[in-house]
């Protein structure tokens, strides 16, 4: 069919399988140069907002296959040609001999939980929709076949994938779900993480040094309150050495989660301030200390530019903030005529007078007197007005920091065994239901159970925040559940060290973190080969769960999986004292897996926190390096290498490029 047929294709012929999305259309057929040389088809179902995106490449570079990416909630339908670092999923798709579908996941009310519309079209129909209709085009374009289908995603997106692996047959032929949650995550691995936030705020620096290379957990001088709290956080599955984030981690998701948990359990902030077995209700707790109830008016409205009724701009707002109004409104934030004090992180405003009187203002932050307004909240801001009185109050986000004590699940979540009595039952009141599924199940269309029947390999982070390492030992659980000795067959699990859950780049912390792209396209294209002609993709890595805490060996051998090893001594050890001056001994080594080579090391042997130019080596499977470096001022230096492993037949390659890191401590008396 002709590229002019493609696109008047009769929309009455029967495509695919559901009938909600039995009318496909095309409106939308040309080639493009960019980010790579292919054909973009764009088009979608009559009768629903259900759009897509398919990226096609040259016939003669493809190879009979598609890989399709799901974002964490129902998005865009045109979000491939991003560029992020150097990193493109057409760009690799094309490289692989495959074309890249997505799709808006449904359109917007398949993102609003409460549209009623059906979840699992957002979970995975309209997904399936486009993929099914994708081979129906790839058919008229390259001639009769059907093209092998792989889907994947991260976060929200892995609930998404692993719902379409366990509720659809013949639609997809593998999985690549990525930092996937379990049915317990929300909200509570943001509850947990935000009560250490509060409660540890003074002493993030410490614990941060004690984690780091050569440092000292145990020597870390802390009140009972806040061991308490570092050892729950830690037990319940945070990795303690992703706390160098402490200064930007923010609330994340929680800001948007909790306000969901309170409509849904409605009397539980009461019973957290006043009910015995809840932290509120205790008077020596510090969140009675931390809690904020300030009643106040509104002096101001502050704009991109300048406030309402030609009132001065708030003095102490910077320049950066003034130009970051929310979308649609001037008003950014409000100043009030009173300047709190206290743990601010989380309060709301209450209006309770003028024409938003009852309403609730979501904030994003609070700087002395100025409230910073959350995007999103345009009707409500319009009808702000100065003199009206407000309530700026932090006691249901306080509340919901302790959720995750009150929500219990079975003896398979053994990280709440911290929560249990001997008897196995609850220490702590439990509220009527687990919220966690529910969310989950608005996520995923059903709650994973492990029901697999086709190949699936997960891509999991060790520095993950915000799903916790060992949610995906969870998943892997279910999944021999029901496959049995058969997993190994099916099922494959890489843990990625120093990775966090975003796949930014460039990362925040370069000399702390490594991105886990190139650990997805491996996974993508070994999840290929496996499923196409049976050849075995790297061993699940080697692991074990201790307190809620994944480890996993140094070597590369015996650790499996994809990523390099890399370690990092100075004078032999990852800790040394030495003098002013003296002389130290610098030795790197990095291990590639399989039939993979170390093809870049970059070094910061100055602690300043930067990474220098590449090293000068050879690829080969293992390099050691050695160098020698001094310091000519005392204090304590912590030292970073990067080693980077390509895992595909060309070194040249920039993708399936894996990276790994090591620190050591150097201390100058």
């Amino acid at each position: 069919m002709t590229a002019e047929q493609i696109a008047t294709r009769p929309t009455d012929e029967p495509a695919i399988a559901d009938e909600l999305f039995a009318h496909p259309f095309v409106d939308l057929n040309e080639w493009r140069d960019a980010p790579v040389h292919h054909r973009y088809v764009h088009g979608g179902f009559e009768g629903t907002d259900t759009r897509f995106s398919f990226y096609f490449p040259t016939e003669d570079a493809y190879q009979g296959r598609f890989f399709q990416h799901v974002t964490p909630v129902p998005q865009s339908e045109n979000l491939a040609p991003e560029i992020v670092g150097e990193y493109n999923k057409i760009a690799f798709s094309v490289d692989s001999g495959a074309y890249f579908v997505e799709t808006n996941g449904g359109g917007p009310d398949a993102a609003n939980p409460f549209s009623g519309m059906d979840p699992s079209i957002g979970a995975y129909r309209a997904n399936a929709a486009a993929a099914r209709f994708s081979r129906e085009v790839a058919r008229d374009l390259y001639g009769d076949h059907r093209p092998y289908g792989y889907l994947y995603g991260g976060s929200g997106g892995a609930y998404r994938t692993i719902g379409a692996a366990e509720n659809t047959t013949g639609v997809w032929d593998g999985f690549v779900p990525y930092v996937p949650g379990s049915p317990m995550s929300i909200p509570n691995v943001f509850s947990v993480r935000m009560h250490a936030q509060r409660v540890l705020r003074d002493v993030f620096p410490a614990i941060v040094d004690a984690y780091d290379a050569g440092g000292d957990p145990s020597a870390l001088d802390l009140t009972e309150e806040q061991r308490d709290a570092l050892a729950e956080v830690t037990r319940m599955g945070f990795p303690p050495r992703s706390w160098f984030g402490w200064k930007t981690m923010g609330m994340h998701a929680f800001s948007v989660l909790y306000p969901g948990v309170l409509a849904a359990d409605p009397s539980y902030p009461d019973d957290f301030w006043t009910v015995e077995g809840y932290l509120g209700a205790d008077p020596a707790a510090s969140v009675n200390r931390d809690r904020v109830q300030l009643a106040t008016t509104i002096a101001a409205l502050v704009s991109d530019a300048s406030e309402r009724a030609d009132e001065p701009v708030a003095g102490g707002v910077d320049e950066s903030f003034l130009h970051t109004a929310p979308s649609g409104s001037a008003i950014a934030a409000v100043r009030l005529a009173d300047v709190p004090t206290g743990w601010i992180l989380g309060a709301q405003l209450t209006i309770t007078t003028g024409s938003a009187a009852r309403r609730i203002l979501r904030l994003s932050s609070v700087d002395g007197d100025i409230a910073r307004i959350e995007p999103g909240q345009d009707d409500l801001v319009a009808s702000l007005s100065i003199g009206d009185e407000v309530l700026l109050d932090n006691s249901n986000f306080l509340a919901a920091q302790t959720y995750h004590r009150h929500q219990v699940p079975g003896p398979e979540y053994a990280v709440w065994d911290q929560f249990r009595g001997a008897d196995g039952t609850p220490t702590a009141p439990q509220r009527p239901m687990l919220l966690g599924p529910l969310f989950t199940q608005a996520a995923s269309g059903t709650v994973p159970n492990g029901a697999i029947t086709q190949k699936m390999i997960v891509v999991a982070c060790l520095l993950d925040r915000e799903a916790f390492p060992w949610q995906a030992d969870w998943y892997r659980s279910r999944v021999t559940e029901h496959v049995g000795d058969r997993t190994n067959d099916t099922f494959r699990l890489w843990y990625i060290e120093n990775a966090l859950h975003g796949d930014d780049d460039p990362q925040e912390f370069p000399t702390r973190t490594v991105n886990y792209v190139g650990a997805l396209e491996t996974a993508l294209r070994q999840l290929a080969a496996w499923v196409e002609d049976g050849i075995e993709p790297a061993a699940t890595t080697s692991y074990e769960v201790v307190d809620g805490q994944v480890a996993v060996p140094l070597d590369a051998d015996e650790r499996k999986g994809v990523q390099p090893a890399v370690s990092l001594t100075a004078n032999g050890l990852e800790a040394v004292s030495v003098g002013v001056g003296e002389p130290v001994t610098i030795r790197i080594t990095a291990s590639a897996l399989g039939s993979g080579v170390v093809v870049e090391v970059r070094t910061d042997l100055s602690g300043k926190g930067a990474l220098g130019e590449p090293e000068d080596i050879t690829p080969e499977r293992q390099v050691v390096l050695e160098r020698q470096v001094s310091f000519e001022k005392p204090g304590t230096h912590l030292l970073s290498v990067r080693v980077t492993a390509q895992t595909s037949d060309d070194p040249t390659s920039a993708h399936a490029r894996i990276p790994n890191i090591a620190r050591a401590r150097v201390t100058v008396a």
